[in-house]
């Protein structure tokens, strides 16, 4: 035993570290500052390894500021050893520190460490700290995967016409020539059809889902809108055939707006004719009134802050009205579009086909960018439908296709994966969690078993098992933040409000903790949603203070949402004012990063009807989060839906490994490899299984 342990002292461990890998260490770390004492040069070496034992063990439980200081003090016997170097900038990255991120992995890399997947790393993150609002709209687009309209002999579909995207990645396509609705997952599987009632659809033209989740599918063939549930189950019809008003010839395309109204272009008549939400008609426009000139051939519309817009294929013009029919002007001059179809949202953008062009439309100052095209050959595109995961799905109606579009740096830069978590507690049974995103932070949702690929040192593990996706998650965790500005104390009614609704909404799922933000913010309750039913800001610890610390009280309430449900969400109860000294120890970069590194989403509940100071707005805008009034007519109910529905691409598996693990204390190597259609991304890291 002792000569074994004189041996481990005067040892010199090697590593060869390859430059495509950065897993290529064996056991133990190694001094890479040159001295004359070799057993000095061991000892360095035993010392570090504990320490970095203890910092991948912090960073796996999310305690990633104790990560730092673990990895630090592990550099301080072994300076600029590479593997420690790639581990703290992995720690500052989780602890939204970018920055110094890149300033470890940069290092790193110059000494020759990780090769072209931490060059990757590096290149993605450093891009992200760019802020480029336009990004999604105004790019190129090529194809990066197509599902083909047959499988040998069978028939999969029929003139694809129309698309809807869902929340978990897949979609519903509108078959006009096989009368049905066909649903695929990412991988272009089909999942589910829906044929209808039992005579069947006729002409399925389009497809939208309402509020409810139903879906609405109009009928071309057969002049009405056919109302589905979400899994494409018939209920009942909407309009009938004619030139009354509810009445439709040829009806097009659909749109909804914010009362639950339906918008359908009757291209028989010339006209749109709107529905309410239960399905009776409350009027139509779009005839030559002495103001507008009418319509021609109405096609796409789309209902964008209950501005309604409508595309007419033969004047090559979109124009605007109010939710009365009221025409309010031209958002683009005619002619602009040659052949208009099929128009949908984008964010402050309208996406639409054109012959066989993808364009988009800013609904600002209607200029036109033309985001992709599918060449002079057979072509005829009505359809482009941005989907969850950055993707345009686009149908093309008489080469009988559906594509996916993506945008060309994301197809060339593959997905960027990350193994967020490793948990070895029963070894040899390991469950990885596993996020995907693109290049842009958007995630990557509705993959399954097919997408990964597990090894361990480069070799397939055994018992691989897909366990789930955190986007299907229908539980959620939130933290309040609670302005305790002296301004303030004039909203304690809003503020009480605000948080009983919620609450009341979670019903007794999910777990919610309340802080304060005053001068220092205070942490007052922590628990479930059930207690809160009759809250008071007013029994609350923390005084209402003239200045109020967002920028503490944020970071205290992501420090501890890291380790609650996948789906998480901070709540701001304010009037949207910040202080002077609101961001004083961290920026709002720093915030954002620190947030969207841990899929933590900010939303902002104003207790008056203005509008956010700059920060808090740049914090909403860049962590997926929204503003809402507290007293707004829709309730308070549906920001937790808009928080469930925000995508996670975190997903678990599990295998069983085969590595010795000499006691607990040797680094256990593990890679995933994510695959869809043409794009792919890779994570290597490592663990260390429990101590014995």
């Amino acid at each position: 035993m002792k000569l074994t342990l004189f041996k481990k002292c005067l040892t010199v461990f090697a590593i060869i570290i390859s430059g495509s890998s950065i897993l290529n260490a064996q056991i133990n770390l190694v001094d890479t500052v040159r001295e004359e004492d070799a057993s000095a040069r061991s000892a360095n070496s035993g010392f570090a390894e504990d320490e970095f034992r203890r910092g991948v063990e912090c960073y796996y439980r999310g305690a990633y500021n104790d990560a730092i200081r673990e990895f630090e003090k592990a550099l301080s016997y072994l300076p600029g050893e590479n593997m420690i170097l790639d581990w703290l900038g992995k720690a500052y990255y989780k602890a939204g520190l970018e920055g110094s991120a890149l300033g470890e992995w940069n290092y790193a890399a110059e000494n020759g460490y990780g090769g072209i997947l931490l060059s990757n790393k590096i290149e993605i993150v450093s891009e992200r700290r760019i802020v480029d609002s336009e990004y999604s709209y105004n790019q190129h687009f090529t194809e990066s995967g197509s599902f083909p309209y047959a499988n040998g002999k069978s028939l999969i579909y029929s003139q694809p016409i129309s698309c809807l995207a869902n929340e978990d990645g897949s979609i519903w396509i509108a078959a006009y020539g096989s009368n049905e609705l066909v649903r695929f997952d990412v991988n272009g599987v089909v999942t589910r059809r829906s044929r209808g009632p039992l005579n069947g659809f006729d002409r399925p033209s389009d497809i939208i889902k309402l509020q409810n989740g139903d879906l609405l599918v109009c009928e071309s063939a057969g002049d009405r809108l056919a109302l589905c549930d979400r899994n494409g189950v018939f209920k009942r019809y909407i309009g009938s055939q004619g030139i009354y008003e509810g009445q439709l010839i040829g009806p097009q395309y659909m749109a909804e707006d914010s009362y639950g109204n339906i918008y359908v272009t009757d291209f028989g008549n010339s006209r749109v004719v709107v529905f309410d939400q239960d399905g009776n008609s409350l009027l139509s426009f779009g005839r030559n009134d002495g103001i507008f000139q009418g319509f021609s051939s109405p096609t796409g519309i789309a209902v964008k802050d209950d501005r309604i817009f409508v595309a007419d294929s033969v004047y090559g013009a979109i124009y605007e009205f109010d939710r009365s029919g009221n025409y309010i002007g031209n958002l683009t001059t005619e002619h602009a579009i040659a052949r208009p179809e099929c128009m949908k949202n984008w964010g402050d953008f309208l996406v639409l086909t054109d012959r066989n062009k993808i364009i988009t439309v800013d609904t600002s100052t209607g200029s036109v960018f033309t985001n992709a095209t599918t060449g002079n050959g057979k072509s005829e595109l009505t359809s482009a439908v941005p989907d969850k995961n950055g993707n345009l799905i686009t149908t093309d109606f008489k080469a009988n296709e559906i594509y996916i579009m993506s945008k060309m740096p994301e197809l060339v830069g593959g997905f960027f994966v990350q193994i967020e978590r490793v948990i070895s507690d029963e070894f040899p049974k390991v469950i990885l969690e596993v996020s995907v995103e693109n290049r842009r932070r958007e995630q990557i949702v509705g993959l399954n078993e097919s997408n990964f690929f597990v090894t361990e040192n480069k070799r397939s593990v055994a018992d691989f098992k897909y366990l789930g996706s955190a986007n299907n998650n229908d539980i959620c965790d939130i933290t309040f933040i609670l302005d305790k500005n002296l301004r303030m104390e004039n909203y304690i009614e809003e503020i009480n409000d605000a948080v009983r609704e919620i609450c009341q909404a979670m019903g007794n799922q999910g777990q919610v903790q309340i802080i304060s933000a005053g001068e220092i913010p205070v942490i007052e309750y922590t628990g479930g949603p059930g207690n809160l039913f009759d809250f008071d800001i007013r029994s609350t610890k923390n005084n209402f203070a003239q200045n109020s610390r967002m920028d503490l009280a944020i970071r205290l309430a992501a420090n501890n949402l890291i380790n609650g449900e996948k789906k998480r969400a901070i709540i701001l109860v304010t009037d949207g004012y910040t202080g002077q000294n609101s961001f004083e120890s961290y920026t709002l970069s720093d915030i954002s990063a620190y947030l969207n590194n841990n899929k933590i989403s900010l939303s902002c509940l104003m207790v008056n009807q203005g509008n956010p100071q700059e920060e808090i707005s740049y914090l909403t805008e860049y962590t997926s989060g929204n503003t809402y009034y507290v007293y707004r007519n829709e309730g308070l109910s549906p920001v937790l839906q808009d928080i469930l529905e925000i995508p996670v691409g975190l997903y678990q598996l599990s295998y069983n490994s085969a590595l010795p693990i000499e006691y607990g204390r040797k680094y256990l190597p593990v890679e995933v490899e994510v695959y869809l259609l043409n794009r792919s991304g890779r994570d290597e890291t490592g663990y260390f299984a429990p101590l014995q």
